[in-house]
């Protein structure tokens, strides 16, 4: 089972275990991206932005996880934590009002502003203390 761990707020971890908060939202950056996409380019697949090619349509394809590890609490000790199904992965690029491309920078790079949206499923394990 291929499983992706994160860690949420308090708020969000309960809203999940009550079955109301049916999505979780990553923003995908530089520093994080190889973690929840890899790029679709000319019929290629890359797993880094700095291996495409300068031209052509890219497109955002979702790495395929089973379940995320959801974990709260402070970074010692055993954290309470939940492993939830996913049902459905999609990566989007975001748009401003006028339907542009959000840009941002980072160390000197531009980079376009995206997001993983995950559909949760059913709590496959629970660990609270």
């Amino acid at each position: 089972m291929n499983i992706l761990t994160l860690s949420i707020k308090q708020k969000y971890f309960d809203e999940i275990l009550a079955g109301t908060k049916t999505h979780e939202y990553r923003e995908i950056r530089p520093t994080n991206a190889k973690k929840y996409i890899t790029y679709l380019c000319g019929g290629k697949e890359y797993k880094a932005d700095e291996e495409l090619p300068e031209e052509g349509e890219i497109e955002l394809k979702p790495i395929q996880y089973d379940a995320i590890k959801l974990l709260t609490g402070e970074y010692r000790g055993k954290r309470p934590y939940i492993i939830v199904e996913v049902k459905d992965a999609e990566a989007s690029i975001l748009t401003n009002n006028e339907g542009n491309d959000i840009v941002y920078t980072y160390k000197g790079e531009e980079y376009l502003a995206a997001q993983m949206d995950y559909t949760l499923g059913k709590i496959l394990e629970k660990h609270i203390d």
